[in-house]
């Protein structure tokens, strides 16, 4: 076994004891530890902001030399406009969650004397490796705590000096609480990831953040389970009967608000009755945010016919290939939706569109009908599907998580912005009293079971 090896275990192992003493302690406990975390990057906001622009200023040299793309740089900041308070403000949300642990969900009466329950329990060492975004730290260390979870967090390149400074900060506010230590691990060695996706024996999740690049290499360099999305290629459909203002600024917000994250707009689809009234105006709405835009022949033909001469050069011709891009940026792929035989199948050609090219993240039609809204959400496969609504909701605050560990596009599990929930299993707890499962049979003197639903609140 190699040093890294050897290192990696300890830290997988030490996290894997901490893991069970976190799961014992009360939410009291538990809460005091993310009051005490509030307070210390409070404190210290001044310390890390300095290191996080030191930071950036490496971060903008690489870009500006294209070592690196400008969409990391964004995700990097931490000084953006209320970025900082955020974070903070995330961990005080989760605090102030109900406790997610202990929570009975099923009872059951087998037999006199005999109960099940179904309880809510921590799933056990999550390992998060994320690329550029430094509040994870922060985020992901109050979920883990406040769920009962053990956390190895493995930060990239880009964010190491805001790293360092927030992981010492967050192992203080930890060591002062009765939270154990070993809870939140922050790895700082750049070659010991694979080391880490080997632990399966004592890390329970993996959850990357970052690049198609990293999940995929974390996906097939692991046996342990990863919860994530490689992609956010997210769509938008705008029906025949869009109102006009619910569309424009449905889909300027969806693209425009943070082109850099995952779920921003990737893709706009218009069905053909419309690409000459409510079309224009969205792409004018667009343009004027400085969207470069990548059409199909029909809706080019529209725009070359309806926008002033000075807007033409953010018109350009779209590739297959751009319907597959994510873009991460104020660039948006636009397609005519040209089979109208009725609204149904107009929906359903839509939905085939996006059901064969998205990333099952994020997608949302505009319309005024809730039966062709229905239609479109019962169709499409993805974690989240909005009807005349942002793409940009899809985010563990905005749903009242309070925070996320990330946005999982699993079928098992958990699915969509990943908070508290998404951080727990269940258990089954049998209580008795000397029964036997050889006591239930049929014929003489076997015993029969009740099966008995009980309230789950006695």
């Amino acid at each position: 076994m190699s040093l890294t090896d050897s290192a990696a275990a300890d830290v997988a192992h030490s996290a894997s004891i901490a893991s069970r003493q976190l799961a014992t302690l009360s939410n009291n406990a538990r809460n005091d530890a993310l009051t005490a975390l509030h307070q210390a990057l409070d404190r210290n906001r001044d310390s890390i902001l300095a290191a996080n622009a030191r930071d950036v200023e490496a971060a903008t040299k690489a870009a500006n030399s294209g070592d690196l793309n400008h969409s990391v740089l964004k995700r990097l900041d931490l000084s953006r406009p209320g970025k900082y308070d955020d974070m903070l403000q995330g961990i005080l949300d989760v605090r102030d969650l109900e406790d997610p642990v202990g929570k009975v969900t099923l009872r059951t009466l087998l037999d006199e004397g005999l109960t099940l329950e179904r309880v809510s329990c921590p799933i056990g060492v999550l390992l998060i490796i994320f690329e550029a975004r430094p509040e994870v730290i922060a985020n992901i260390a109050a979920l883990a705590i406040k769920s009962g979870n053990a956390a190895i967090l493995k930060g990239g390149k880009e964010s190491m000096e805001s790293f360092v400074a927030i992981a010492k900060v967050v192992s203080e506010a930890i060591a002062s609480s009765q939270v154990p230590v070993s809870s939140v691990q922050l790895v700082k060695t750049r070659d010991v990831v694979s080391a880490l996706l080997a632990q399966d024996a004592y890390i329970d999740l993996v959850i990357p953040r970052g690049s198609n690049e990293l999940v995929r290499f974390v996906k097939e360099n692991t046996k342990i389970p990863v919860l994530g999305h490689a992609d956010g290629l997210c769509s938008a459909y705008v029906h025949a009967d869009a109102n006009v203002d619910t569309a424009v600024k449905v889909i300027v917000d969806s693209k425009t608000d943070y082109p850099a994250a995952c779920n921003a707009l990737e893709t706009l689809l218009v069905h053909e009755d419309v690409l000459e009234s409510v079309f224009p105006e969205v792409a004018k709405a667009l343009i004027k945010k400085g969207v470069s835009l990548r059409c199909d022949s029909a809706s080019q033909a529209v725009l070359s016919k309806s926008l002033p001469t000075d807007q033409l050069s953010l018109v350009q011709s779209a590739s297959e290939a751009d319907f597959n891009t994510e873009f991460l940026d104020l660039i948006l792929a636009v397609k005519t939706i040209t089979q109208t035989d009725s609204a149904e199948s107009a929906v359903e050609a839509a939905v085939a569109h996006i059901n064969t090219h998205h990333s099952k993240h994020t997608d949302i039609i505009i319309t005024e009908s809730r039966d062709l809204a229905n239609l479109f959400m019962n169709s499409i496969d993805s974690a989240g599907v909005f009807w005349n609504a942002s793409s940009r909701f899809a985010d563990g605050m905005r749903f009242g998580f309070g925070t996320e560990v990330g946005i999982s596009t699993n079928k098992i599990h958990s699915r969509g912005p990943v908070g508290l929930e998404g951080l727990t299993i269940y258990k089954y707890l049998i209580r008795g009293n000397g029964h036997g499962a050889g006591d239930y049979h049929d014929g003489v003197g076997g015993r029969k079971y009740l099966h008995k639903k009980l309230p789950i609140d006695e």
